[in-house]
């Protein structure tokens, strides 16, 4: 065993730590920028140095081996400490930006994911943003391997995933409901009950404005009549702008939504209260773009 240790080569290391990550030798490619014979080649190596197999093929996947779980951790690790020596020894080259990968939660209105991530880019130095929009499971998967640096959305991690994170809440807000000029004038008397049989779009399904929507319609009594159901929000507000029915956006984007739009308020619901999280895989947040995001939330966006 001591013989082979002895050629165990940290690059290797590396090579399976991102096709671990990335779930294929393909996507890892992209990563590494070598081709698959050369990474296949390096893996190969690596097994030999460790006297075991890292991964099984099951059907077109690479999945790991119990010793390829146990090698995966440890080179994480090793890979985390690496990162983490480079941000305290300020080891960017000069003029290199700091980069910011961010997760945003698909359920996340756009207007705000960009009124949170645009304080970072106003730091005194450089920062490069790079956002990736996806659901947030698959964006918890991915911070947990740690190729995000914070995940942005409107729910809590659930304690139902075994993902080691933490949540850090930005702020809360009320609702808004917007509709056109005829719409609003024949439901702005005796707001919010006037909402009782009124043309509504709402959100699809198992989103968390569906839930705290049907929640307060149950609890104020209120049957609206659903018009439509968009798992897209910029759709849903263009049907809006259209005039098929009333919609809720977060009181936070009014602004946005009015002028974007061209629609007009037809009140706010400060009952139903809608949270906003940074999920990091830190207690405390170190990165200071992160940090400068957090804190431009609590004091302007949300305060």
């Amino acid at each position: 065993m001591l013989a082979r240790m002895a050629w165990f080569n940290y690059h290797h290391l590396l090579y399976f730590w991102t096709v671990a990550r990335e779930g294929s030798i393909a996507r890892a490619c992209g990563q590494l920028h070598l081709t698959q014979p050369t990474i296949s080649a390096q893996l190969r190596s690596l097994e030999k140095a460790l006297g075991a197999k890292l991964f099984d093929r099951v059907g077109r996947n690479l999945v790991l081996t119990e010793t390829g779980r146990v090698v995966y951790r440890y080179a994480d690790e090793i890979f985390t400490l690496g990162r983490e020596l480079q941000d305290t020894l300020q080891g960017r080259p000069p003029g290199r930006p700091l980069r910011l990968v961010v997760g945003v939660a698909d359920t996340l209105p756009t207007p705000i994911a960009y009124r949170l991530i645009e304080p970072a880019l106003r730091l005194p130095e450089p920062v490069q943003v790079v956002c990736e929009r996806s659901k947030l499971e698959e964006l918890l998967t991915r911070l947990a391997v740690h190729t995000l640096d914070v995940v942005l959305a409107d729910a809590p991690i659930s304690p139902a995933l075994k993902v080691r994170a933490f949540n850090h809440l930005l702020g809360e807000c009320g609702i808004s409901f917007f509709g056109t000029p005829g719409l609003v004038a024949a439901h702005r008397r005796g707001f919010p009950r006037s909402l009782d049989g009124a043309p509504v779009l709402l959100p699809a399904e198992n989103t968390v404005l569906r839930r705290s929507l049907e929640q307060w319609f149950e609890a104020e009594r209120i049957r609206p009549v659903v018009r439509g159901e968009f798992a897209d929000p910029t759709l849903l507000k263009v049907f809006g702008q259209n005039g098929a029915g009333l919609f809720a956006v977060r009181s936070a984007v009014e602004r946005e939504t009015r002028r974007q739009f061209r629609v007009r308020l037809l009140g706010r619901v400060e009952s139903i209260r809608e949270r906003f999280y940074a999920i990091s895989v830190e207690r405390k947040l170190k990165h200071p773009a992160v940090v400068a995001i957090t804190a431009a939330a609590r004091e302007k966006l949300f305060a």
